[in-house]
């Protein structure tokens, strides 16, 4: 069922209405907004009754570990064992922030081996058919947006507490780059809402955008000055880093969160990519101003999408061959590029 009527809301609160266990995962190296709609719709039904309990694919960024929420995370890497035996003990399954079983990495056969309820909750475009009941908006800012409207129309607005409030304010500032872009003003209305709930706002900008190490901050240094390169005949600009690169800044994930827009702050630059080599792929992430396509770029040569002007995706070439590759594309998106508005 693709909707988000009333009839769905109905189905699903007669779902989670006769429910004991929940399982909710987000999508793999969560970020902000997926760990953020997690653990607010998670509190939120914690607070309800609920036995919940977040299972993510793999471990997330360390400025995302101050949440004081009562909702386990547990990390599917770290304990195989654990997050099968809950998972396939729930008898719901809640997936956030993705739009494709893929998304959830090695979790993504254990969802389609889940033969109970499962739901999803997501504001990227074109969801995937893999779950009973799916609520997807792409004019939600971010999940953690449409995860608020959701509890608002199931009735559970009065099981949101300040911890449930902090995670979802989390997942709409991340998302929106400190509400600097893809903001509307439901997205102020929700915010507004959720400081009822008594959140130290400044706490968590702090948390969240002034909390790194020094091996972050000096890689961020060395990536902007040595694999940062600018083509200003195409309005574009990529930073690609290899593996012993990380290694060679003791990475942790979400050292390179946020990246991909540093480039962007270059006068006349409206397309940023960031190239990051992995064990066996290369992933890759793109940003944009204006009208020009992130998400169409990205899903046509990358084997990606997302949004208009924020996307991601993968290569299977090797970290030289996709730098090569995407250079030789930018030569056909010219026109385009000149002609973005911003």
């Amino acid at each position: 069922m693709k909707n988000t009527g009333k009839e769905i809301f109905s189905a699903i609160g007669e779902v989670l209405g006769n429910a004991g266990k929940v399982s909710i995962i987000p999508h793999e190296n969560p970020d902000g907004d997926a760990i953020g709609a997690a653990l607010g719709l998670g509190q939120t039904l914690a607070n309800k009754g609920l036995e919940v309990k977040v299972i993510s694919v793999n471990d997330y960024p360390d400025f995302l570990k101050w949440f004081s929420s009562d909702v386990p995370i547990t990390i599917y890497e770290k304990d195989k064992k654990a997050a099968k035996e809950w998972l396939f003990d729930s008898d719901v399954l809640i997936c956030v922030d993705f739009n494709e079983e893929k998304r959830a990495g090695h979790l993504a056969k254990m969802i389609g081996r889940f033969s109970k309820t499962k739901i999803l909750i997501d504001h990227h475009p074109y969801p995937g058919d893999f779950c009973h009941y799916t609520v997807s908006e792409t004019q939600y800012s971010s999940s953690a947006e449409l995860v608020y409207d959701v509890i608002g129309q199931l009735g559970y607005t009065e099981y949101i507490n300040t911890q449930a409030a902090e995670a979802l304010f989390t997942g709409i500032l991340t998302d929106t780059g400190g509400f600097s872009h893809n903001t509307s003003q439901n997205t102020f209305k929700t915010v507004a809402e959720l400081l009822n709930y008594g959140i130290d706002t400044d706490k968590i900008q702090s948390a969240v955008f002034h909390n790194f190490s020094a091996d972050r901050m000096q890689l961020m240094g060395y990536c902007l000055y040595e694999k940062m390169k600018v083509f200003p005949e195409y309005r574009a600009a990529v930073i690609c880093i290899t593996k012993e690169e990380l290694e060679r800044f003791n990475f942790k994930p979400g050292d390179t969160e946020g990246f991909v827009n540093y480039p962007l702050s270059i006068n006349d630059i409206v397309f940023s990519a960031l190239f990051i080599e992995k064990e066996n792929y290369v992933k890759a992430s793109f940003r944009s101003k204006g009208n020009f396509p992130a998400n169409k770029f990205s899903s046509e040569h990358f084997n990606g999408g997302g949004h208009l002007n924020a996307a991601g995706g993968e290569s299977m070439l090797t970290f030289e061959e996709t730098i090569e590759r995407f250079t030789q594309l930018l030569p056909e998106y010219k026109h385009l590029l000149e002609e973005t508005v911003i």
